[in-house]
C-alpha cells in the first residue's frame, strides 16, 4: 500500500493511525506543503486520484481511494482484524456518526484558528479581526468539549471499545490544540481519554511528527 499524506493534514494523519493500529505496512509520500502556498505544487498522483486534489490518497493494488472516512471503512472491510468498528449495525452506525461529527462539526470552529500558524501579514487590522473571530470560535470549541465529555461518560472509549471514532475525535482535538485552542482539562473524563490515546504508539508517532513539521513549517503558536 502507498499513502499520499501531508505533514500537517489531520485527515492524512488519521489514516496513518488507522493503518498503524491495523498493523498494516505501507509506503508514504509526503506531498509538498508550506504555510504560504499550502499544498503546492499539487502532486500529480493526488490530482489524478482525487477531484478535490487533496490528501489523503491511498493506493492498495488496483484500488485507489481518497477521503479519510472512505479509506478507513475500506481498510476495515478488507483487513477486519483488529477491528476499529464495534459489532452490530446499531453500534457501528453510532460510531460512524461520531466520526462524522468529529470531521464535519468539531472541525468547523477549529478552522477559525488556522491563521495562527501562518506568518503574520502586513495587515495588522485583519489579523486582529481574525483573532477576535478565533476567540468566539474557542467558545464553540469549549461547548463541543462539554458535549463530547457527556457522550463519553464513564466509558474508556467513545464506542465502548477503541474505534475509528476515537481516532477522528482525537485528531480534530489535536488539530485545535496545535493552533492554540483551549485544553480539554476542564473535563476529567475527556482529559483522561485524551491522555490515554496520546500514549498509544500510533498516536505518539503522529503527534511527534506533526510537532516536528510545525517547528519547520509553521509560525509559532502560543499554547495554553
Amino acid at each position: 500500500m502507498l499513502l499520499y499524506s501531508g505533514p500537517l493534514s489531520l485527515f492524512s494523519r488519521k489514516v496513518e493511525i488507522v493503518l498503524a493500529e491495523k498493523n498494516l505496512a505501507f509506503g508514504r509520500v509526503l506531498v509538498p506543503f508550506s504555510q504560504t502556498k499550502g499544498y503546492a505544487p499539487k502532486h500529480p498522483a493526488v490530482l489524478a486520484a482525487n477531484p478535490k486534489a487533496q490528501v489523503p490518497v491511498l493506493v492498495d493494488g488496483d484500488v485507489t481511494l481518497y477521503d479519510s472516512t472512505v479509506i478507513a471503512e475500506y481498510l476495515e472491510d478488507k483487513y477486519p482484524s483488529p477491528s476499529l468498528f464495534p459489532r452490530g449495525a446499531e453500534a457501528r452506525a453510532r460510531c460512524r456518526l461520531l466520526e462524522l461529527e468529529a470531521d464535519e462539526i468539531l472541525l468547523v470552529p477549529i478552522r477559525a484558528l488556522m491563521f495562527r500558524s501562518e506568518p503574520p501579514g502586513p495587515d495588522a487590522a485583519r489579523r486582529g479581526e481574525q483573532e477576535r473571530a478565533a476567540l468566539k470560535a474557542e467558545d464553540v470549541i469549549l461547548e463541543n468539549y462539554a458535549g463530547l465529555a457527556a457522550k463519553l461518560g464513564s466509558r474508556e472509549y467513545f464506542c465502548g471499545t477503541f474505534s475509528v471514532a476515537d481516532i477522528a475525535i482525537f485528531m480534530n482535538i489535536h488539530h485545535g490544540l496545535r493552533l492554540g485552542a483551549p485544553p480539554v482539562s476542564g473535563h476529567q473524563n475527556l482529559s483522561a481519554w485524551h491522555a490515554r490515546l496520546a500514549k498509544r504508539p500510533s498516536f505518539a508517532t503522529v503527534i511527534a511528527e506533526m510537532a516536528a513539521a510545525d517547528r519547520e513549517l509553521s509560525h509559532p503558536v502560543r499554547r495554553r
